[in-house]
């Protein structure tokens, strides 16, 4: 699902980076994407959506809800083949690997995502 700014775009099955870094003191990840799409995607949204087990688990209901990452930045971003992205965050988090299809979607689902993951952080 698209959020209101992205209306009615979609995720392309081969979204490819032409620009990625790291920005604001590693707060936030910059990727402009080939179609001319670019997501700015906090590091606490990265970080609380880490695409890694220890976070998603092996199912859907296996999901933790990670605390305490609102001042959490990346320290390191390195290359995973030609697909994805490992980001290293400085709470020692560097199990995620961020494929470029999956930054594409974080990015057209932000506002959601950081919305469910507040209405989440609410109900403890």
């Amino acid at each position: 699902m698209a959020t209101s700014l992205e209306a009615g775009k979609s995720v392309p099955k081969d979204a490819w980076p032409t620009d990625l870094h790291v920005e604001d003191g590693g707060k936030q990840l910059r990727v402009r994407f080939e179609d001319m799409f670019e997501a700015v995607l906090s590091a606490e949204l990265l970080r609380v959506e880490s695409p890694s087990a220890e976070v998603q688990g092996h199912g859907p209901d296996q999901k933790q809800l990670v605390t305490d990452k609102a001042l959490v930045t990346i320290t390191g971003m390195e290359a995973v083949g030609r697909y994805a992205v490992r980001l290293t965050f400085d709470d020692g988090h560097d199990t995620g690997i961020y494929s470029w299809v999956l930054l594409y979607d974080y990015g057209l689902r932000k506002d959601e995502m950081m919305s469910a993951y507040q209405s989440r952080l609410a109900e403890l």
